[in-house]
Formats: structure tokens, C-alpha cells, sequence
């Protein structure tokens, strides 16, 4: 480990910042479109804003550079850094729906150490040193219990039947279907942030999720790591900032989820045609 500075203090530094921009999440709930990404993607004014100033207080306070989702940073995979995305959800807090949120992690070597899932909209901050507890509100959560995906809510990643690309929709589409045969309660959030802080807390029996970048699941996957869940690929190798994918859940429910992904096969044979994504 590169890090010289208790994990634990600096969990706390970053609460402390991560509420500090509370006001101005909240305020700016429903900002347009400010820079176009890409198809169905975007960032807002208030996207740029918090990465800005977050960036700036956390090499103030810590010493350690951010690698954020908006403004990029250095390499993830030596030695410390943060990894934030200052909204995640975006297009959730464009249109007003409070699933959205910030999430920061620590890594060290590209491994999760610490992990903050803010969620100012719905009233919950998660955060978690990655040997635990879980903490909700500052408050520690019980490790995760073993559950079965019958019994399960399910958190599942964007759907689109024509996009193409690594995990193209006809394969996400077949994922839905099965999944839905052993438990008819499947949700798709729009946020990566909040699927993996409640599969954390046990609302979710899991997560699957399509994406892979690291602002989107560094902070989860620490958070899932440190409540006892257990965290790989979709293909149930084990997560690094360099897969492709996760699958998140809490013993035996990943278990289930992960048997179902692999009676699919490869997601490439699923792409009919389509438009890339």
C-alpha cells in the first residue's frame, strides 16, 4: 500500500466535503444539458461545477490528485488517487427524478480502499472503509446475510434492444428475461451509484451492471466489499478498475445471478444489427 494517511481520517474528510456541496446538488436539481458526450449522454453546468471545486478541496485537504468523470486526471492504476463522479444519474437529475447522486472512491494501486455514495435527493450518504462496517448516515449497517435471488429485488444497468458495442442490448434484454423468471422484482434505477449502495445496504438483493467506468463503480464496489457482499465481472471473474462489467450481490444472490449469466454465454452473440453504443 502507497497511502501514508489513515484511511479513517480521510473517510472523514471526505464526507465532510461530499456535504459540503449538498446545497448545491439539491438546487440544482433539473440543469439542462450542458455538454453533450455522446447518444443519451451528457453532463450539466452543476456537473462541472462540483467536479471543479470537489477536485480542488481534496488535494487541499488530502494531498492526493482526483481523477474525476468530466475533467479526467492521471492513471488510476498507481499509486493513490480519487476517483469521483460529481453526478451520477445524470440524466435522472436533469428530468428530476431523485435517483442521482455523487460518488467518490479512493483508490490505491487502482484497488478500492475507501468508498462515499452520496445521495442528497432521497436523504442517504453511504461510506466505507474497505474492511467495513458499512456506514449509513454515519451509522454502521449489519454485514449482508445470505439470500437467494427468488427472494430478491435487482438492480439492473441501462437497456437499449439496439444498441450495440461490448454488451449489446439484444444480450441485456435476454439478461432482463431471465433474471425475471426467478424474480419478477427487477429495477433499472438509471444510476450505477445507487444500485451498488443499495445492494451495500441490503435494499437490493444485487446489481448488474453493463458499465465499466471506474467513477461509476469504484465507490460502490468498496461499499458492497465492505458490508460482506461479494463483487466480480459478469462473467464472475474477480472486479478490477480494468473490468468490463460488474455483478454485485450479497452471498447467494450473486450466486444465483451469476449461474443465470452464465447459461447466456458470450454477449457478443447476442448483437443483431443495430446502432453503437
Amino acid at each position: 500500500m502507497n497511502l501514508s494517511r489513515d484511511p479513517q481520517e480521510l473517510l472523514t474528510i471526505a464526507a465532510e466535503l461530499l456535504d459540503g456541496v449538498h446545497d448545491r446538488f439539491v438546487s440544482g436539481v433539473g440543469a439542462p444539458s450542458a455538454v453533450h458526450k455522446g447518444p443519451d449522454d451528457f453532463a450539466t453546468a452543476v456537473d462541472l461545477e462540483l467536479e471543479k471545486r470537489l477536485t480542488g478541496e481534496l488535494r487541499d485537504r488530502t494531498g492526493i490528485d482526483v481523477h474525476g468523470e468530466e475533467f479526467g486526471g492521471p492513471d488510476l492504476d498507481s499509486g493513490p488517487i480519487w476517483v469521483l463522479d460529481p453526478i451520477d444519474g445524470t440524466f435522472n437529475y436533469s428530468a428530476g427524478l431523485p435517483t442521482a447522486g455523487t460518488l467518490l472512491a479512493l483508490l490505491d494501486d487502482g484497488v478500492p480502499i475507501l468508498g462515499l455514495t452520496w445521495l442528497p435527493l432521497v436523504g442517504r450518504r453511504y461510506a466505507a472503509v474497505a474492511d467495513g462496517p458499512l456506514l449509513e448516515g454515519g451509522k454502521p449497517l449489519p454485514r449482508l446475510d445470505r439470500g437467494s435471488l427468488a427472494s430478491s429485488i435487482v438492480g439492473m444497468g441501462a437497456l437499449n434492444i439496439d444498441s450495440r458495442g461490448r454488451i449489446p442490448g439484444p444480450f441485456r434484454l435476454q439478461v432482463l428475461a431471465q433474471l425475471s423468471r426467478v424474480s419478477s422484482r427487477i429495477r433499472i434505477h438509471g444510476s450505477t451509484g445507487v444500485d451498488l449502495a443499495f445492494t451495500a445496504a441490503g435494499i437490493l438483493g444485487g446489481a448488474v451492471i453493463f458499465g465499466h467506468n471506474a467513477w461509476d463503480n469504484a465507490a460502490g464496489v468498496a461499499l458492497v466489499r465492505a458490508a460482506g457482499g461479494v463483487v466480480t465481472d459478469l462473467a464472475g471473474d474477480p472486479w478490477t478498475i480494468e473490468s468490463g462489467s460488474v455483478l454485485a450481490g450479497a452471498p447467494g444472490v450473486h450466486d444465483d445471478i451469476l449461474d443465470i449469466l452464465g447459461s447466456l454465454g458470450d454477449p457478443r452473440s447476442g448483437l443483431h444489427g443495430g446502432r453503437a453504443q
